[in-house]
């Protein structure tokens, strides 16, 4: 592995650490109250190092999220042979449980940053793991004839994304009362039903 390699890989495993102790500290706290050097000492890290990588608190949560895909990669790693359906669930029930251990405020801070700025769509971007997998899922169903009959699989992967969004929007506004990821569980088994066996 050359310099630039070693060097971009550090660069992301710094920034990684700040993600996850910003993410770790706003569940014990609050976002609003953990402060930069918090997060430094938490991360290992100076604060000039933080800086670098980010221009303010406040930028962590355009890409508080970006853990997530990590997650989701973790939670799908040999499941590639499962069934689409299964794999579905798989990727829906593993993001519902790491929303959920993020705590409402947190994913409340987080979506309260995307509406303050609307340019910033990278948690949209259909590169992303997340998306990717899902519209996957998806394909394979509508090629076994297996998935919802008259609609396609990019359709029906931004009507669910919608749909979940949504779910969560809503356990936030219920100030996370109740349990997510049993939410999503009975919405996911209401829409199963609609994908037709051969």
């Amino acid at each position: 592995m050359d310099y630039h390699e070693r060097r971009r890989l550090q660069a992301q495993q710094t920034q990684q650490a700040i993600l996850e102790a910003a993410m770790v500290l706003s569940r014990e706290n609050s976002f609003d109250k953990v402060s930069v050097r918090d997060i430094c000492q938490k991360a290992g890290i100076t604060t000039g190092a933080f800086y670098h990588h980010f221009r303010s608190k406040e930028e962590l949560l355009s890409r508080g999220f970006s853990p997530l895909d990590r997650h989701m990669e973790a939670a799908l790693a040999g499941h590639e042979a499962d069934q689409p359906v299964e794999r579905l669930w798989l990727l829906l029930s593993s993001y519902a449980a790491f929303i959920q251990e993020q705590g409402w405020e947190l994913v409340a801070r987080y979506y309260q940053r995307r509406l303050n700025a609307p340019d910033d769509a990278s948690s949209m971007d259909p590169t992303r793991f997340t998306l990717r997998t899902m519209l996957d899922c998806l394909k394979e169903m509508e090629e076994e004839g297996t998935a919802l009959p008259g609609c396609t699989a990019e359709w029906l992967a931004d009507f669910l994304f919608r749909h979940f969004r949504g779910v969560v929007l809503d356990w936030v506004l219920h100030r996370g009362s109740y349990s997510l990821l049993s939410r999503l569980e009975q919405d996911y088994t209401l829409f199963s039903r609609t994908f037709r066996a051969d």
